[in-house]
């Protein structure tokens, strides 16, 4: 049996898709969007793409594919962004006209931007969206019944449609957009891209302002091959005035061993004696900690 994922609206925007309002209504929609809020803004965008009229379909997706980038980056840093949304953003703004200037288009001009090819058809909106939530089935539910209420539309994607992961989505997106998501996503955005290859996209995610201790202190546990995220982590003068984390770094072969034998210095004899017997450590670090345990001892 299929799940279906809740998505939540606000009233604003279900006065444009709910039940029983006229296209004209629905149309305006797509007009009154960049007047609302930025999660508002996507999120009316998003349901009027769904639009089984063509042109209001036809508009919202392209004013989606025109968002600014600070629009898209503080929906994207959002603790509410739906996955869904997301991999569709990243479908359609890759699709748009290379040569198009799209910071100077108009609402009125998206029908110039909208040429054949450059969407991808996507599921149709529920008919049952009420207010608060609409209702997004996977694609098991979402095939039945689109072959029925729209058997000449959309049948490719009908089928094969996906919600695709954040980490499905990060393959997706370019250096300049993962780095933009380090800087400002989530905490499942930063366990993903913490990980990527790209040493400026894993190290961005160390200056995201709304990284944790905990979070710090579990990269550093987790055996973190990344030489510059641990360069940046020792040169946070606040995550290192927490002992854990000192402790932790010291463990941690991949730490700076001037570093590591600094914060030798701050460890209690019980700790200090654990790393003169540790054979985790390297040779340095237990030669220091048993000439350190030595001194307090006398």
């Amino acid at each position: 049996m299929s799940n279906k994922i809740k998505f939540t609206i606000s009233p604003a925007v279900a006065a444009y898709v709910r039940p029983g309002v006229s296209p004209e209504v629905r149309l305006a929609g797509c007009d009154a969007a960049s007047g609302m809020e930025t999660f508002e803004r996507v999120t009316l965008l998003f349901c009027l793409s769904k639009d089984p009229d063509p042109s209001i379909k036809s508009s919202a997706i392209t004013l989606m594919q025109i968002l600014p980038e600070d629009v898209v980056n503080e929906y994207s840093a959002s603790d509410k962004a739906h996955p869904l949304v997301l991999e569709f953003l990243v479908r359609i703004r890759d699709k748009r006209p290379e040569s198009a200037d799209l910071s100077a288009v108009s609402p009125g001009d998206v029908e110039e931007l909208n040429q054949p090819g450059n969407v991808e058809p996507v599921l149709p909106l529920p008919a049952d969206c009420l207010d608060g939530d609409i209702p997004l089935e996977d694609e098991s539910t979402a095939a039945d019944e689109d072959m029925n209420e729209n058997a000449d539309e959309d049948t490719d994607e009908e089928v094969g449609e996906e919600f695709l992961s954040k980490f499905k989505i990060a393959q997706m997106m370019g250096i300049g957009e993962k780095i933009k998501m380090a800087l400002s996503g989530d905490k499942e955005w930063r366990s993903i891209l913490v990980k990527d290859s790209n040493k400026l996209v894993s190290g961005s995610v160390i200056k995201n302002p709304r990284i944790t201790e905990s979070e710090i202190l579990k990269l550093i546990k987790s055996g973190i091959q990344n030489d510059e995220i641990m360069r940046l982590i020792c040169a946070n003068k606040e995550w290192i005035k927490s002992y854990q984390i000192r402790k932790s770094l010291i463990e941690n072969s991949r730490t700076p061993v001037q570093s590591a034998i600094r914060y030798l210095a701050t460890m209690g004899e019980k700790d200090l004696a654990g790393f003169a017997k540790s054979k985790n450590v390297t040779s340095v670090i237990s030669t220091m900690a048993k000439r350190l345990l030595l001194n307090k001892k006398r």
